[in-house]
């Protein structure tokens, strides 16, 4: 694999990742829910408001879970954006539900929440929004769509750990939320994820599809005396060591959350003049969100310039990435009967966007590094 000076993204240390790691080793147990699993869950459900938290070995895993828990299957539709990664949609296709993709607003590229009601029928099981780049959907109103056609919500915030609508943290708002502690998430472990629960009913039932279907939590609580299966499920948990390593993360997620928003501002200030001479557009964050910084994007003004630009940026050294290619447009989604034109914002959008360099150990002289490659191949 090729090696750049300036990546896209690293792993970083930032408290007491390895003295929690041998802590775990040292306890005896680096199973699943350990001592650190308990603590990550208690952690954030304090800190974000939320009735249950789970850890899961992924956000995939966690979206797996809210599709049993909702009982998706055959008869059932999904409202869902286009532009996501594919692990949002897999989760339901799993389950052998139809995909229903509508597209993004152009401001904040997540789903138009105008486009939603269109496209309800009485097969429609739930509303899928996706917090892109940890800036939040417009929840009110997809609450609202929600509760007048009886359909759940579950959001996926996989970039929106520690991010907000209003007052409340994405993931806390719908009826389950999912997030990821990859390791180009703000908070890592590598691989990782959490399920939200803020539905009541649906509380006890995750425990037991997370722990591969059995009551084997009711068993290590001593509500039963012997755990057996119950339901289905699979093995969703994390090993105790991941979780060591991400307790000393959320230990420091404003931290974390301040050093991101520095490397954010910085590129927006930096790329200003470029936006003023028509060259590119910047992220937008409404007033109604606070974001957690999770990347840094710009928008070129058509796909011939984007790869240009990137090719550029790979011969000066510098990783820079685009996504999404939209799932209507993959294979997948073809064979669904998705075809070009069908979510022209989604199309147009994903063709021109491009990702900086963005993580915590990122340095000022290599940003600057950065707005400098991307000023001079607008020069050449």
């Amino acid at each position: 694999m090729r090696k750049f000076r300036i990546p896209f993204n690293r792993p970083f240390l930032v408290g007491k990742e390895l003295y929690y790691i041998a802590q775990s080793v040292l306890s005896g147990h680096t199973a699943g829910d350990g001592l650190f699993t308990g603590k990550c869950q208690t952690l954030m459900e304090k800190e974000f408001g939320a009735k249950k938290i789970l850890l899961t070995h992924s956000c995939t895993a966690a979206l797996e879970i809210a599709a049993i828990l909702c009982q998706v299957g055959s008869e059932d539709e999904i409202i869902l954006p286009s532009f996501t990664f594919v692990s949002t949609a897999n989760a339901f296709h799993l389950r052998t539900a139809k995909l229903v993709f509508v597209d993004i607003r152009t401001d904040t590229l997540n789903m138009d929440e105008t486009k939603i009601e269109e496209v309800i029928t009485e097969h429609t099981k739930a509303i899928v929004p996706v917090h892109y780049a940890g800036v939040a959907c417009e929840m009110d109103t997809i609450m609202d769509i929600a509760h007048q056609n009886d359909l759940y919500v579950i959001e996926d915030a996989a970039q929106g750990v520690n991010a907000k609508y209003k007052d409340k943290f994405l993931g806390t708002i719908g009826d389950i939320g999912t997030y990821s502690f990859h390791e180009t998430k703000n908070f890592i472990c590598g691989e990782g994820g959490a399920i939200v629960v803020n539905n009541d009913k649906f509380v006890e039932r995750a425990e037991i599809i997370r722990e591969k279907g059995t009551d084997r939590s009711k068993f290590f609580r001593g509500e039963v005396n012997k755990y057996t299966w119950v339901d289905i499920g699979s093995s969703y948990l994390p090993s105790d060591i991941l979780a060591a390593f991400l307790y000393a993360q959320l230990e420091n997620m404003e931290q974390i959350n301040n050093r991101r928003a520095k490397l954010f501002d910085y590129y927006y200030k930096a790329l200003i003049p470029l936006v003023n001479d028509g060259m590119l557009r910047l992220p937008y964050v409404s007033s109604e969100c606070k974001t957690n910084s999770h990347l840094f994007y710009i928008i070129l003004k058509d796909e011939n310039t984007r790869n240009a630009l990137l090719d550029y940026l790979q011969l000066k050294g510098i990783l820079a990435v685009f996504h999404y290619i939209p799932l209507h447009l993959s294979p997948v989604g073809r064979s669904m009967g998705y075809t070009n034109g069908q979510l022209p914002v989604t199309e147009s959008l994903s063709n021109c966007l491009l990702r900086l360099p963005f993580y915590y150990d990122l340095k000022q002289e290599e940003q600057a590094e950065v707005v400098d490659s991307i000023k001079s191949f607008f020069k050449k």
